[in-house]
């Protein structure tokens, strides 16, 4: 069976190293790819990013089933190109696709089927978002309203530092037609966790748990980023706030998607915010919905996946997740990002890379911002690598990872040094 991956990143390595595992794959194919994926066995990267395009090359290579992994091309409407030609596709419609690249349409349905969020104001016009910030004060948020390439998010500690966010989106122009419309909402205090399921429209499977890192320093200091690291299970997630999560935030986006007339296919990632308190009480907070796995949270919660993951995604175009089950490893898996120099601002690309070590059982380095120029590896985006460790703990994890990321070199490498530091801590 062949199979395509659209996507660079690395969560589209990680899809494509996992879906290689089944016993009825043949081949994986990436579109567009990166220098890891361009570098598996029985893969091919493929230089197409046209929905059109890409559905007649699965119709002429005779592609079983498509995958998904950015929002770019769920936005662009891939889903639904596929499926008027009666190609299996897993991922949201470009309509229900729109929890993501529209933070309005996002927060106006949260309210509208009282799913917990933050409260928000929408603006077009940079005067009167400035005189909300002046009303609202310091901490505060300001998102771009369309996809930034994880660009789009300032969580501004003054109010100088929020104008400024302003200025940036609706004043000059930096971020385009994402940033022609902010959403400015309130600064939520208390743990992130990213919550992560499959739905196929009526059934819901959840993933496992998992914690993302997105500023760029230790101790979550400096500019958030796409995330430089990330680790499954998150500690955070009780059973008793898994439950809470299922029942306040995903069925209810679930069930609103298809009242509203647009059911929810794919993978639908919740950014949580859990607050202080007893896990029966503590608030829990939408921060932001993606239509798309998380990078880097995928590669450490498919670290941990046992099971045939082909036949999930079988299930999936099928609607018949009700029927799926995933086999858990116990173990934590922990990712950490190696971020090329001058990232998140200016990336630095072209730079070798040298000394990555073969895949192991235990430990696997997934490429993202990486390509091959003349066989030899180099870097090609912000995010370069995530090596990702599998362990009986925390620490034992945190230590195999590390070990890794201080044998791999590229010029102006960035990498924190506490990933898992909030598991650590509940430990």
């Amino acid at each position: 069976m062949k199979l395509l991956v659209i996507g660079s990143g690395g969560r589209e390595h990680a899809l494509a190293w996992k879906l290689l595992q089944s016993p009825r794959v043949s081949h994986v194919f990436v579109a567009p790819g990166n220098g890891g994926t361009a570098t598996m066995a029985r893969g091919t990267n493929v230089a197409l990013s046209d929905p059109a395009a890409l559905a007649e090359f699965v119709k002429k290579e005779g592609i079983a089933l498509t995958v998904v992994g950015p929002e770019a091309p769920l936005a662009l409407g891939v889903v639904d190109t596929f499926r008027a030609q009666g190609l299996k596709i897993f991922g949201p419609t470009r309509a229900a696709a729109q929890l993501e690249s529209s933070k309005d349409f996002a927060k106006a349905f949260m309210v509208r089927h009282q799913i917990p969020t933050a409260a928000y104001q929408t603006f077009t016009d940079p005067n009167a978002a400035h005189s909300y910030i002046e009303a609202q004060g310091a901490p505060i948020v300001i998102k771009a309203d369309g996809l930034a390439a994880g660009k789009g998010v300032v969580v501004a500690l003054t109010s100088r530092e929020a104008h400024d966010a302003v200025d940036a989106m609706l004043g000059d122009g930096s971020l385009g037609a994402a940033g022609a419309r902010v959403v400015i909402e309130e600064c939520l205090l208390g743990e992130e966790a990213s919550f992560i399921i499959l739905c196929d429209g009526k059934n819901i499977l959840p993933l496992a748990t998992s914690q993302d890192h997105k500023r760029l320093q230790d101790a979550d200091q400096g500019p958030n980023t796409g995330g430089m690291g990330a680790y499954s299970p998150a500690p955070v997630v009780s059973a008793a706030i898994h439950a809470r999560v299922m029942r306040e935030v995903i069925t209810p986006t679930i069930e609103g998607m298809k009242a509203d007339g647009i059911p929810f296919t794919g993978f639908l990632y919740a950014g949580l915010m859990i607050g202080d308190g007893d896990d029966a009480t503590r608030p829990i907070k939408v921060l932001e919905f993606n239509c798309r796995l998380g990078d880097p949270e995928t590669q450490p919660i498919l670290m941990r996946i046992r099971s045939d993951f082909l036949e999930v995604f079988e299930h999936g175009v099928a609607g018949t997740l009700n029927q799926s089950v995933i086999d858990w490893d116990p173990r934590t898996a922990l990712g950490v990002v190696m971020a090329s120099a001058n990232y998140p601002s200016t990336p630095r690309l072209g730079d070798s890379i040298t000394g990555i070590p073969a895949a192991q059982p235990d430990c696997v380095v997934f490429h993202a911002g990486t390509a091959l120029k003349d066989g030899a590896l180099q870097t090609s985006g912000g995010r370069v690598l995530c090596i990702t460790a599998l362990a009986d703990s925390v620490r034992a994890t945190q230590q195999r990872a590390y070990d890794v990321v201080r044998s791999i070199h590229f010029n102006g490498a960035q990498y924190r040094t506490d990933i898992g530091w909030r598991a650590l801590e509940k430990n």
